[in-house]
């Protein structure tokens, strides 16, 4: 496929995980994919991988309002405009209210909502433009609870409510703006669950498919949302989680 040939992709948390299965596709299907992450060497060896005439490396620290600003404004410099913006850097600092510190509750919400904040700000006019296209990375954690994950619960359900509000604003201007929403999904920030059997089993028993999903299966969704394919397509928050949130909670009598 070719949906997004002649398009500009602008993808955050680019270096790893989900936001390197995004970039893959989106470059797979002809974007123009500007790859931003605090990292400059994961993007790099990413970015070896691709059309270089089609890709731009960015180091980003999307909590970091300056930053962002100059994320745009290279991307503007470097290819005209913006199409895509896929909010995508996250962290998920984890224990109950009172294990979890200040600092963490404060990292969590600076990268996780006030960077979804500063690129959707700074994107805005080119999106306007473009008549473009907003995609959120939140989670299942942003729809419902965990245990003893409160702080990222409440960053995630921020970034779910805020892609409600924003395609309400926004769809006036012909922008749409989703956000999918993943359960466990393979990547380097989740390697340690990975190798916790005790843990993967609890998993495999609430997944009714029965395992994580690959970055590519969540980047196939995003693509999609992104696409005209999905033309009429805003406000959705789209669980990407095996089947996981079809359950009411109660337990398996299998």
């Amino acid at each position: 496929m070719s949906r997004f040939s002649g398009k500009v992709v602008v993808v955050t948390g680019a270096g790893e995980g989900i936001g390197a299965g995004i970039v893959r596709r989106f470059s797979e299907e002809g974007a123009s994919v500007v790859l931003a992450g605090r990292t400059l060497a994961k993007l790099e060896k990413l970015a070896a991988e691709l059309n270089a005439d089609r890709s731009l490396c960015v180091t980003t620290d999307v909590s970091d309002e300056a930053q962002v600003k100059a994320l745009i404004e290279k991307t503007v410099q470097r290819f005209g405009g913006v199409d895509v913006l896929v909010n995508n850097a996250g962290v998920a600092p984890m224990g109950k209210v009172d294990e979890g510190s200040v600092a963490d509750w404060k990292k969590g919400f600076a990268i996780d909502v006030d960077g979804v904040f500063f690129c959707v700000r700074e994107s805005l006019p080119h999106l306007r433009k473009s008549k473009g296209s907003i995609v959120n990375i939140s989670s299942v954690s942003g729809l419902g609870g965990d245990w003893g994950m409160s702080f990222y619960n409440a960053a995630k359900g921020a970034v779910s409510n805020f892609t409600r509000a924003l395609a309400m604003d926004l769809g006036p201007d012909g922008v749409r703006v989703n956000a999918v929403c993943p359960s466990l999904t393979v990547s380097e920030l989740t390697k340690g669950m990975m190798e916790d059997e005790r843990l993967m089993a609890k998993f495999r028993d609430r997944i009714p498919l029965g395992r994580p999903a690959q970055p590519s299966e969540i980047a196939s969704v995003v693509a999609f949302l992104a696409s005209e394919d999905a033309c009429f397509v805003t406000g959705v928050n789209l669980p990407v989680d095996g089947g996981l949130s079809a359950s009411n909670g109660q337990p398996s009598q299998a």
